[in-house]
């Protein structure tokens, strides 16, 4: 026995070493180490988690930042620029725009997220089930995916709209049923990529339930860019939303929104002589949608295998 402990090679203690890490559950903690130092090393993934951070906590703790009420109406306090008092100024019926930019982030942070996150949802539970099975069931989600897709999203959210009416529910309904298809495409494509590995052969020889290979051993391995596209379309949802509220179609005007900010900025006069009513909203909103397209890029990039280090 001594002798063969001598006649061990360098590499026979390599791989001795890295089987007890294995065992031990260290390599998967490296390889996720090795993930997030690689995001940290983003710089502009870094400036977007803060500058992301930074927004949403505001808005989560928007009564400890601000004394007034979003909706209080003060006719003294009418179009008062920027002050001590009233940072952002006030608007045209004496609401203080500071504290309706922080609560009004809630509303669209909500539409934003919550209607990715849905999105991502039926997207993930289609596509993944159609990609691994095929068949009759797949054909007929893709084509009835190819049927939202084949109009301009922003359209036919307008025509959903008009038809379902205004309100908060309404719209993430809307965001929901026209944007889910992207995303039922992108874990489609992963799962038909995925499901000709030979583990994924293993499995069905050993009589595993089709929902258990699927939802279970397939879609971790898909899951990196569904992520990022969860950040991306928070960012898209955030931006339609300003875009409806600004057309005086998206959630109605008595809640305080991003868009719904905008909305009073519509008239020349406004934008020439008022500045405080639309350009600190506007600010938020682009540093906010910019920060989680950064980190959505930032996350792109830990994720893809074709990249690792």
């Amino acid at each position: 026995m001594a002798e063969l402990k001598v006649k061990r090679s360098r590499l026979d203690r390599k791989f001795d070493r890295i089987r007890e890490k294995e065992e031990a559950g260290l390599l998967g903690q490296k390889k996720v180490n090795r993930s997030l130092r690689k995001l940290m090393n983003n710089k502009l993934a870094v400036i977007g988690v803060v500058i992301f951070t930074a927004i949403l906590l505001a808005s989560i703790f928007a009564p400890i930042l601000t004394k007034y009420d979003p909706l209080a109406v003060d006719m003294k306090s009418v179009l008062q620029p920027p002050s001590a008092e009233h940072w952002f100024g006030t608007d045209k019926v004496g609401r203080d725009v500071f504290a309706r930019v922080l609560y009004g982030g809630r509303i669209s942070i909500i539409i934003g997220l919550g209607s990715a996150l849905g999105c991502a949802l039926i997207g993930v539970l289609l596509g993944c089930y159609g990609g691994y099975k095929g068949g009759i069931f797949d054909k007929v989600v893709l084509r009835l995916s190819e049927v939202f897709m084949s109009f301009p999203q922003l359209i036919l959210v307008l025509l959903l709209v008009t038809i379902l009416g205004q309100s908060l529910t309404n719209l993430i309904i809307i965001f929901i049923l026209t944007g889910w298809g992207s995303v039922y495409r992108m874990a489609r494509a992963k799962i038909l990529s995925i499901r000709e590995e030979e583990y994924v052969q293993s499995l069905k020889s050993f009589g595993l339930n089709d929902f258990l290979i699927c939802y279970k051993h397939m879609l971790p391995n898909a899951i990196g860019p569904i992520v990022v596209n969860i950040t991306l379309s928070t960012a898209m949802f955030i931006l339609e939303e300003a875009s409806l509220s600004f057309l005086g179609l998206g959630v109605p005007l008595e809640i305080a929104t991003w868009g719904n900010i905008l909305n009073a900025s519509q008239d020349m006069f406004t934008l020439q002589n008022n500045w405080w009513l639309w350009l600190p909203v506007g600010i938020i909103i682009s540093l906010f949608v910019m920060s989680i397209n950064f980190v959505g890029d930032g996350l792109r990039d830990t994720t893809d295998p074709t990249q690792q280090g």
